[in-house]
């Protein structure tokens, strides 16, 4: 299951997601979107920790973050 998701083509690469990943987990990818902007990508999902900083910081509301349920 991915834990981060990024709406891609909406995304302006602004780069304040990166700097919010306590895991530097998050970096712009190599190719442009629909609007001329590299987007950002989680480069490792299984290392992804949920914390949602990423989204809190996202000021156009493109992240979604899911946590893991737990099996008990």
């Amino acid at each position: 299951m991915r834990k981060v998701e990024f709406e891609e083509e909406r995304c302006k690469g602004c780069e304040l997601c990166v700097s919010a990943c306590p895991k530097n987990l998050i970096a712009l990818a190599d190719h442009l979107n629909g609007m001329g902007f590299r987007p950002a990508i989680v480069t490792d999902q299984e290392s992804c920790i949920s914390c949602a900083r990423c989204a809190y910081m996202c000021p156009d509301v493109v992240i979604t973050v899911r946590k893991e349920e737990k099996k008990g």
